[in-house]
């Protein structure tokens, strides 16, 4: 015996009060010998779970994400990467003219809008504030021509997110749509 058994039953550990040996203990309703409790409480939860892991039952299918407000989503902060870069640039390029602060103000706003549109992806205003981002760094061009292969690249980038996430979400729909009739079908899962 290592004095911590007797007679092969675990005993309390004195000098760990906090991780007791045994799972009945009283004090720890997390730690209930139940297998399973009408409240969600088996035994071998952990004991602090977030709100989706406690809503969660076996074989619960997952919620499915939008790839495109993935793709969009991405797109746009890295737009707003460019558009902080960008503002610094002109502001150091312009630094004596009063044009300077104004080109860094408005940059860094457009690249707070990109990233804050990000949550608005999802919806059809979102994707109205991406296009106006897009022609809002298209038309930079005006400022600094190089800007003109970088806002059309974007452009380029932000139609194929919109278009072939789009595509990728109605497919995953379509097949999430057919295995629902599956297991209908075959409730048994053979």
């Amino acid at each position: 015996m290592n004095g911590n058994e007797t007679d092969g039953q675990p005993q309390d550990r004195p000098d760990r009060p906090d991780r007791p040996d045994r799972p009945d203990r009283p004090d720890r309703p997390d730690r209930q010998a139940s297998a399973a409790d009408p409240g969600g409480r088996e035994a071998w939860r952990p004991a602090r779970e977030s709100r989706s892991q406690r809503a969660w039952t076996p074989g619960q299918r997952k919620k499915a994400r939008s790839i495109r407000a993935t793709f969009t989503s991405s797109v746009l902060v890295m737009e707003a990467l460019v558009l902080v870069f960008f503002g610094m640039a002109l502001a150091g390029a312009n630094r004596g003219t009063p044009m300077a602060p104004w080109i860094l103000t408005i940059s860094l706003i457009l690249a707070v809008v990109a990233v804050l549109d990000c949550a608005l992806v999802r919806k059809p205003v979102g994707l109205w504030i991406g296009w106006a981002i897009q022609i809002l760094l298209v038309a930079s061009a005006f400022i600094e021509y190089t800007m003109a292969i970088v806002g059309i690249g974007f452009g380029l980038t932000w139609w194929y997110a919109v278009t072939k996430g789009g595509q990728i979400d109605r497919e995953n729909l379509k097949r999430a749509e057919a295995e629902d009739r599956w297991r209908e079908e075959h409730p048994d899962g053979v």
